[in-house]
């Protein structure tokens, strides 16, 4: 899946000031992960964002854009969204709904390399239940976890560095081709990285669990 003119055009913001909260969960070589709160109808200064970004939407929400050039638009998103957000395009921008908004940015530090995943055991080919492709470009993968209670993967490979950030309270019993069982409690919110590995998972709880899933092609 390519990207659509839509994921292209949404040059979506969170510029930090005061009444924001933000935290910064990961910082490395590779991205910056940014946790932020941004409160409704308080406009940013007019500025750019160097970086291209991955940006996921906590909770429902509406943004008004101004351009340097005289243009606006509105950003509507739905609670657990993902959109590309590529740098450039200096702007100001305020939430119009009336209630704060969570937006976790994945900072890109890097270009693209159009890395390949080559392995027969994708996920995105050995499970279509659960994974679900969001969108790629040459810089990332992009795809949503879902399962049901107490179902499981199949045995599958990562094969390139990855960040995951969870949209639901997680517990999944993790099993290595080795054998090695690891079973770590999440919760809704934490943000993870992971790097290559094979393994087969199962939800161990009584309800759904969601994951957005961001792997770097670099």
């Amino acid at each position: 899946m390519r990207l659509t003119p839509f994921l292209i055009a949404a040059t979506a913001c969170s510029f930090l000031f005061a009444a924001e909260t933000i935290k910064t969960p990961i910082d490395n070589d590779d991205v910056r992960v940014l946790d932020v709160v941004v409160q409704p109808h308080e406009k940013t200064k007019m500025h750019e964002h160097k970086a291209n970004r991955v940006m996921i939407y906590k909770n429902a929400g509406s943004q008004d854009f101004e351009f340097a050039d005289g243009k606006k638009s509105i950003l509507k998103f739905k609670e657990g969204q993902v959109l590309w957000s590529p740098g450039g395009g200096a702007h100001a921008a305020a939430v119009s709904t009336p209630n704060p908004v969570g937006i976790i940015e994945i900072e890109l530090k890097k270009p693209g390399a159009g890395k390949k995943v080559t392995t027969a055991l994708d996920p995105l080919k050995v499970d279509t239940k659960h994974y679900k492709l969001e969108f790629e470009n040459d810089q990332v993968r992009v795809f949503r976890v879902h399962f049901g209670a107490h179902e499981a993967a199949p045995l599958h490979e990562h094969q390139l560095n990855r960040i995951m950030v969870y949209l639901t309270d997680a517990k999944a019993r993790v099993t290595t081709v080795d054998g090695k069982v690891d079973e770590t409690p999440r919760k809704a919110g934490d943000i993870m990285q992971g790097g290559a590995g094979k393994h087969s998972e199962l939800n161990t709880l009584d309800k759904p669990v969601e994951v957005i899933v961001v792997e770097l092609k670099y």
